[in-house]
């Protein structure tokens, strides 16, 4: 397997937005689907999540035109309790299914300062970071959760058992972009080990293992990831378990080790994967004005605070929301597989394809 390839031009993010929007409606996606993929797409692509961004275009068609996902869904609340509630995603793109119930956390927040949503019979939501975020911009704390299929191994342990399991929340600040973290709870995201594998250099210490579950820094041996935590992964373990617990085990869904694996080669059946989102009301615990000035002077001493030479300290979001401003004027940079791939759905499915805005620098 090779690594991410390198970035060949810079596209505006409205054009990304309009094609991918475009293809998925052209392939059978209802307008619902086409929004929250591409909402979803363009929150990694705009970031700099890239992994998790338009170079997911030709995968998520390829679940909806071959039965894993269902491209025209009818999402739906199945129980509702006091500030929690159940929704049933029919099988939806994940992202539809996520955004959806975000949406209803942040209504129950609205009623009784805090809402939780499970959510059932999902599929890959991509960045969670998104849907933390969409509850940051209604005014919350947002919170966004979801197992996957496995690949990383326990403390300890020799063989993949859960997923990468991400954890997200975000904060609105006043005046300023939400406080916003979006994490893995392995050592590494994969993409890291692609990426040290085509430069032929070693992986940090504590990152990968080998096929018997050890330590490894060499790329080429990499079988599986590393729990966050070094020495002590028993703590991005733990994290994991959480995550599975939340996505999984509360909602009914399959555990990391029965998802089937994302790439395939079955992308005809539904993975039947599981998520939970969560909003707080701030003004549910104190004035609003209070929670706006705590924040600020958290920020700001954070920022303020003394760092190790030749480095900066940054809040959750900092580098994004740098990363985000960058690529609204300079473009988003997509590499040469990915923008072979936006061809072929241009022709397959006779949607115009974007043009590049410059070359990347």
């Amino acid at each position: 397997m090779t690594g991410p390839a390198q970035p060949t031009a810079r596209y505006g993010a409205d054009a990304l937005d309009s094609f991918c929007r475009a293809v998925f409606l052209a392939a059978g996606a209802d307008e619902a689907t086409a929004d929250a993929a591409t909402r979803a797409m363009m929150h990694g692509s705009r970031l700099g999540v890239d992994s998790h961004g338009v170079r997911l275009l030709g995968h998520y068609v390829a679940t909806m035109t071959q039965g894993r996902v269902n491209p025209r869904p009818a999402p739906r609340i199945l129980s509702e309790f006091g500030a929690v509630a159940t929704l049933d995603a029919d099988n939806a793109h994940g992202a539809l299914g996520a955004y959806r119930a975000q949406e209803k956390a942040v209504e129950l927040a609205g009623r009784f300062g805090i809402g939780a949503v499970a959510i059932r019979n999902n599929s890959h939501f991509g960045p969670a970071g998104a849907f933390a975020l969409a509850a940051a911009e209604a005014g919350c704390i947002g919170m966004a959760f979801c197992n996957s299929d496995s690949f990383m191994r326990l403390h300890d342990g020799a063989e993949r058992f859960h997923g990468t399991n991400p954890i997200a929340i975000a904060v609105p600040v006043k005046d300023g972009d939400p406080w916003l973290f979006d994490m893995a709870t392995s050592a590494i995201p994969y993409n890291r080990v692609q990426l040290y594998r085509s430069l032929g250099i070693p992986l940090p210490e504590a990152t990968a293992s080998d096929p018997e579950g050890r330590n490894t820094t060499d790329p080429e041996r990499a079988e599986m990831l590393a729990p966050l935590g070094g020495e002590f992964g028993f703590k991005g373990a733990g994290l994991a378990g959480f995550v599975e617990i939340l996505s999984a085990v509360l909602t009914g869904m399959k555990l990391s080790f029965e998802i089937l694996p994302m790439p395939g080669p079955d992308l005809s059946t539904p993975r039947g994967m599981g998520a939970f989102v969560m909003a707080i009301r701030p003004e549910a615990f104190l004035p609003q004005e209070n929670f706006q000035d705590n924040m600020a002077r958290y920020l700001a001493t954070l920022r303020g605070s003394r760092a190790v030479p030749g480095r900066t300290v940054m809040a959750p979001g900092d580098r994004e929301w740098a990363e985000a401003e960058r690529r609204r004027s300079l473009g988003i940079p997509i590499d040469q597989t990915t923008v072979d791939s936006f061809n072929q759905l241009a022709q397959a499915y006779g949607v115009p394809a974007p043009a590049p805005a410059a070359s990347p620098t």
